[in-house]
């Protein structure tokens, strides 16, 4: 079936930043502690050596996704990578967290950055990492479009995809939620509070983790997206996350 655009609660404006904030340190969470980023290290570190880019930018970072673990493991093969994480609703104190410990490997933007107009102050190549669904097709072509003008290598990278064990499998996410609030960082008794006295984080963990199963961009609608930009080599593709028969799609772009 084609994607479905329905509205995620944290991409709402007026949405409270404490569970928001709750929601996306949750998502950083889970994610370091699924193993899942590896399969997609090899098709980004094809994209740096190609293109000799060592600055990543990344957008829609969340707490901060996947991004310090994937510049770690990008460094272990010989890639001395920098990142720059960014969000339209950035999590400053998640974001200092993980650049306090990175050993200079990683730095934050504290202003808001939109995808769609990333501002030329940050060169680099552009990754997304979980964050391309939330974008309408008019969007997500802004966005790969303002890569293209930029001449900046982009690389777009879901582990989620609408496969029936994936659904499946966020439907325990708010139990999985509630027993691990107190060991997402940074911590804050916020998150507790939202997880276990009202739990509004689990419930919008699970409902905006089925909105993004419905929304996610399958392999032919990727390229439809990237059709009107024939001055760019593009590659699009799935990967097998780890042990479940589970997959992951990719869709990266740098310039002829």
């Amino acid at each position: 079936m084609r994607r479905l655009h329905l509205v995620e609660l944290e991409d709402l404006p007026w949405f409270p930043r404490a569970i928001r904030d709750g929601a996306t340190n949750y998502l950083a969470w889970i994610t370091k502690r699924g193993n899942q980023i590896e399969s997609f290290v090899p098709a980004l570190e094809k994209l740096l050596r190609r293109t000799g880019e060592r600055e990543l930018v990344d957008l829609c970072s969340g707490g901060s996704g996947p991004t310090p673990d994937v510049v770690s493991l990008l460094r272990a093969r010989g890639l001395d990578v920098r990142a720059t994480l960014t969000d339209f609703y950035p999590n400053i104190d998640a974001f200092r967290s993980v650049c306090a410990e990175s050993g200079g490997a990683l730095s934050y933007s504290e202003k808001s950055v939109d995808a769609t107009a990333v501002p030329e102050s940050l060169p680099g190549a552009r990754t997304i990492w979980n964050a391309f669904h939330h974008f309408r097709p008019e969007q997500a072509r802004q966005i790969l479009g303002a890569a293209v003008r930029a001449r900046q290598p982009i690389a777009v990278l879901e582990i989620l995809s609408r496969e029936p064990l994936f659904l499946l499998s966020l439907l325990f996410s708010p139990v999985v939620a509630v027993l691990t609030a107190p060991f997402w960082r940074p911590f804050r008794w916020s998150t507790l509070f939202f997880s276990w006295v009202v739990p509004v984080i689990p419930f919008v963990i699970v409902f905006d983790g089925v909105v993004s199963w419905l929304r996610i961009y399958s392999e032919p609608e990727l390229r439809e997206l990237v059709t009107p930009f024939g001055d760019y080599d593009w590659e699009i593709g799935k990967v097998r996350l780890g042990g479940p028969p589970v997959h992951g799609t990719y869709l990266i772009g740098s310039p002829r």
